[in-house]
């Protein structure tokens, strides 16, 4: 699907990380962008910089209400037709730790930011974009994010790795359930990338994890997967397929 001078994009998780590259990528390609982050995140700064086609919506992804004023904000700027959901946690913890099992309220959480809140955007920009004139075949595109993870989930990992296997999961079955409105779903896997969870790590631990990539051994660019989102809503034939995006990366058990 081709971006026009009409096209509007929503980037959850979209102030930092694989979300601001994200957005910034598809502004650059002509889209007009929607930023939905939490009010505390550097949002209506990034908006700000990229002028009169952006703006922030405070958006919490598990609130349905927020992410709908950020479906509506979209529907003021043009045409919403390509949705990235970014946002999500990494709250780490074993099972059963050195203080006994894995509080329930920590699991919770992570499945409904990353699950439940990817879900959530899905339905309700899907909603929105099923209205849409075809273009390219396409009403809308929809790239979710998961992470490799989710198949490969190391020791403390198990909320995180089981929410982004969920995501997993959906993708198939949300492509083949939005077909018939001519919207695509993919997912992208990303690796060990460049981003606030990671580049506060010390020299030495940045390091080891680069290392551990086969080719090329470093981390992974926020616009890596900021272009690989730009060719996902360009080429009409991926639907309903995870992407690896992990230079050969299989992570070890810890």
């Amino acid at each position: 699907m081709k971006i026009t001078d009409s096209t509007v994009a929503l980037v959850t998780g979209g102030a930092s990380g694989l979300g601001e590259a994200t957005a910034r990528q598809l502004h650059v390609l002509g889209a007009a962008v929607v930023i939905a982050d939490l009010p505390s995140s550097p949002g209506e700064q990034l908006a700000a910089e990229l002028g009169d086609r952006a703006r922030f919506v405070p958006t919490d992804v598990r609130d349905e209400t927020q992410v709908q004023a950020a479906v509506d904000a979209a529907g003021e700027l043009g045409e919403l037709r390509v949705v990235v959901t970014c946002a999500g946690i990494g709250t780490p913890g074993r099972v059963v730790g050195r203080k006994g099992p894995l509080p329930l309220e920590t699991f919770q959480q992570v499945i409904d930011v990353n699950l439940v809140g990817s879900f959530n955007v899905l339905r309700l920009t899907a909603a929105a974009m099923a209205d849409n004139e075809p273009v390219d075949d396409d009403r809308g595109v929809v790239v979710m994010t998961a992470s490799i993870a989710a198949y490969d989930g190391q020791v403390g990992q198990a909320a995180y790795a089981a929410s982004k296997g969920g995501v997993v999961g959906l993708t198939l079955s949300a492509a083949r359930d939005l077909a018939d409105k001519g919207i695509r779903v993919a997912t992208i896997a990303p690796g060990t990338f460049a981003t606030p969870m990671l580049t506060g790590l010390p020299e030495e631990a940045t390091k080891a994890l680069e290392v551990q990539v086969p080719h090329p051994s470093r981390l992974g660019q926020p616009a890596e997967y900021a272009k690989l989102v730009g060719h996902i809503v360009d080429n009409g034939m991926i639907n309903g397929e995870v992407i690896r995006l992990d230079g050969a990366l299989r992570m070890p058990p810890r």
